[in-house]
């Protein structure tokens, strides 16, 4: 009878003191980030209502709340121009990072497939297939001698 054999249990990795109050303190600021987002939402809805609400009313000075929409959409638009004028820099960036990093590193290592496959390919003609004759060659001198009846 054989004896069973006990496998190695894999162990868990454990985590330092440090890593694991980073480990919590990360998903202590997830935690307030979300809440901190469910307030602002909540607090913009009620926003909606309220100013709904108050411009149902009647004799409600609509002519200045339009006025007043109206600088808040001018300023918004003035907003997105400006993010407009960001989010080109950073994709003139990102275009110059292409073609003047990783354009290169990609000419670099298609050479170097390239140089690869040619040792790979001069291997196969110069060492490979001279091997595989050679063992050809012996397997039917063999194959011969066993015939003869010289080795067995």
């Amino acid at each position: 009878m054989t004896t069973p054999t006990l496998e190695p249990t894999p162990s868990i990795p454990q985590l330092t003191p440090e890593e694991l109050a980073a480990q919590k303190e990360a998903e202590r600021q997830q935690r307030m980030i979300v809440t901190v987002a469910v307030i602002v939402v909540v607090l913009l809805v009620a926003f909606i209502v309220g100013a709904v609400f108050f411009l149902l009313q009647p004799g409600t000075p609509t002519d200045r709340i339009r006025d007043i929409f109206l600088i808040f959409v001018a300023l918004e638009s003035l907003l997105i121009g400006v993010a407009m004028v960001v989010l080109i820099i950073q994709l003139s960036s990102l275009i110059n990072l292409l073609q003047n990093e990783v354009r290169p590193i990609l000419k670099a290592t298609n050479e170097t497939v390239n140089n690869l496959r040619g040792t790979a390919e001069f291997l196969g003609e110069n060492v490979v297939e001279p091997v595989i004759k050679l063992n050809g060659y012996l397997a039917g001198l063999q194959r011969v001698l066993e015939l003869i009846g010289i080795k067995k």
